[in-house]
């Protein structure tokens, strides 16, 4: 932790590693701070649907903890997301998703950031296919010593 409460990238992979859904997916996280944060999530076959897409559901999920994650920069690491909301722009494929999300507006208890999903590929240029705004607001009680549940 900082001095100001909040993480810094080590504490912010720390975090991202103790989410059993994120290790699942694959999902990493390579910039943290200053009100943003950038993830990447690497492509594989069990994460499309039936015609070989990213399923909007990694997008969704993608944009929610990107989305917490920049929140995190602001308000620490108890937080909980309010609300998200997804735009799918066009399909998702190639060879990795990358997440970049910002922080738009804060309060003491409250962030409100938004979010750019990328897919990319060695052979073409990045492809913007969702975009994302949401809520984090700190939780009511201390989440952060509790990774005990199934």
């Amino acid at each position: 932790m900082t001095a100001a409460g909040t993480l810094d990238l080590d504490s912010a992979k720390k975090v991202l590693a103790a989410q059993p859904f994120a290790t699942l997916i694959g999902t990493e996280i390579t910039a943290f701070g200053d009100g943003a944060a950038t993830l990447i999530i690497p492509l594989r076959r069990e994460l499309t649907q039936q015609f070989g897409y990213v399923h909007g559901g990694v997008l969704a999920y993608a944009a929610d903890n990107a989305l917490t994650f920049a929140a995190g920069t602001v308000l620490g690491a108890n937080v909980l997301t309010g609300g998200v909301t997804i735009t799918y722009l066009r399909p998702a494929a190639g060879d990795r998703l990358r997440i970049e999300a910002s922080v738009t507006g804060a309060t003491r208890r409250q962030v409100v950031a938004h979010c750019a999903i990328y897919a990319e590929s060695s052979d073409r240029e990045p492809v913007l296919c969702a975009v994302g705004q949401g809520t984090t607001r700190l939780a009511e009680t201390d989440l952060t010593g509790t990774n005990s549940r199934p």
